[in-house]
This record gives C-alpha cells, structure tokens and sequence, in this order.
C-alpha cells in the first residue's frame, strides 16, 4: 500500500511560488500530449525516491504555461512553442526540449481511406469536403472531432495544415488526445488528429502527401506534421526540479519518451 501512495499523482495548485528546496515534491501541469512520458516518468523517479511526491495533471498547453508563469507550478509541459504573447509575460521562462512528435490525422480503422494531402485535409476541416467520396472514399458524411482552444495539438495542426482557415462550427471539440482516440474508435465515420504516441489499433492513421506517421519518417522530418515536446521551468531549473529533467533527458528517460511512442531527441 505504502508503494502506491509514494506514486499517488497529488495535484496541489497553490498560487504562491513554490519552494522547492525543501524537496517535498513537484508539481506538472499542461499538455495532454506530453503527459503520459511525465507519468510514466514519475513514476519511476518516485520509485528510486519514496518519500517524493509528484503530482501531474492535464489542462492543455496553454494551461501548463501560464501555470509556470505564475509560478504556481513546478514545471509546466508544452507540445508547442511559447507564443509571443506568452513570452512578453513571462520573459523568464525557460524551455527545454525532451522529445519530438509526429501529429497522425485518424479514421476509424473500417475507414479505407489510407492517404490525403494537406490541401484535402484542410478542405476536410474547414468544411469545404463533407462526404468520403469527394476524396476517394464511401459515400459516408464526415464527422469532424477535433481538440480544444489552447490545445498544442491543435495549435500545431493548424499552424501547419489550415493555413489561416477556420476549422468548421460542426467539429466535436474533445478536451484531451484520449477523448479523440476515444471518439474515433467508436464512430466509423469520424476523423480527426492526435500525437503519435496515442496511435493503437482501435484507430487508423492515415499517410499525409503519400507520407506515413512513423518514427524514422518523423525523425528524418519527411512528414508534413512533426513538433517538439517540452518542459517548462521559471528560470534555470534548480534542486528537485533539475534532478526531474535531468532524468527524462538520460538513457532511461529517453527510453520512456520512446515507450510512450516519441521519437527521443538522444
């Protein structure tokens, strides 16, 4: 029992700075994306260190940064680059890169649709392409899902697919890359976008401009959609919080970027 509270996730927000030489424990907030190599990660760390706690929670990108801006976190995740907004607000934070992601664009897998171009995924998104057979497929409407506002994810597919054009009104907004797959699985007739690392069987990437989501493809940046993944730190990371980073930037941490289904950056 004693093993399972030592890895208990307790998500404490205060909005005072945190102290962190008292070494008591940190707090992780931010991007869904990012979370899963940050749960895995802590726990192992809390494993070697039972008497740490470390509390990680969701929210979003933008929720992790503006958290770390506040300071009301110990390190805020991110699956996108701070905007120039959020750097003029909080000029002292500092990022640090721990792995790099592949965004997949999803069909269910009875889907036979196995490939789009930028240009028909954004004429998919933006309401322009509303049935499957407009682009090879069964004449079967498109359902949409997409990611919230303040998403990374979502951030990044539009930056690098709409092109200034507005996702239609008709997409189901999910609050998380789980929500998505989640969606998918069950909706033979959905499509929507996620992280690599959420890829399993119940849902169906598709190859972007002939371009199919894998590892060496992403890594080699042959496809069309890849960010980094990030950490967040008010200031060069001291005490606990370094000791963190430090791991997920070993071997071992770097492994468990890969086991999340990243591309480790070492």
């Amino acid at each position: 029992m004693m093993k399972y509270l030592a890895v208990l996730l307790v998500v404490i927000l205060s909005m005072g700075c945190i102290d962190e030489s008292e070494k008591e424990g940190l707090t992780i907030a931010g991007s869904t994306t990012v979370q899963p190599i940050v749960t895995r990660a802590s726990e192992v760390f809390s494993e070697r260190n039972p008497d740490i706690k470390i509390g990680v929670q969701g929210g979003g990108s933008g929720t992790g940064i503006r958290m770390i801006g506040e300071g009301s976190v110990n390190i805020g995740s991110s699956s996108r680059e701070l905007n120039p907004e959020e750097k003029n607000r909080h000029p002292d934070l500092v990022v640090h890169t721990i792995g790099v992601d592949g965004i997949a664009v999803v069909v269910h897998p009875s889907n036979p649709i196995n490939n789009l171009s930028i240009g028909q995924i954004r004429d998919i998104f933006s309401g322009k392409i509303n049935n499957y057979k407009e682009v090879g497929g069964p004449d079967r409407r498109i359902v949409l899902v997409e990611r919230e506002d303040g998403s990374g994810t979502r951030s990044i597919f539009e930056s690098f697919v709409m092109n200034n054009t507005d996702v239609s009104e008709r997409a189901l907004q999910k609050p998380a890359s789980g929500a998505i797959r989640f969606t998918i699985s069950g909706n033979g007739d959905a499509i929507g976008y996620l992280g690599i690392g959420y890829l399993d069987g119940t849902i169906k990437p598709v190859s972007i401009n002939g371009v199919a989501p894998t590892e060496e493809n992403i890594r080699t940046l042959h496809y069309p959609i890849s960010r980094n993944l990030y950490l967040i730190t008010k200031g060069d990371p001291t005490g606990l919080t370094k000791e963190f980073i430090d791991f997920i930037m070993s071997d071992e941490g770097q492994q468990i970027v890969k086991e999340e289904g990243f591309v480790r950056i070492r």
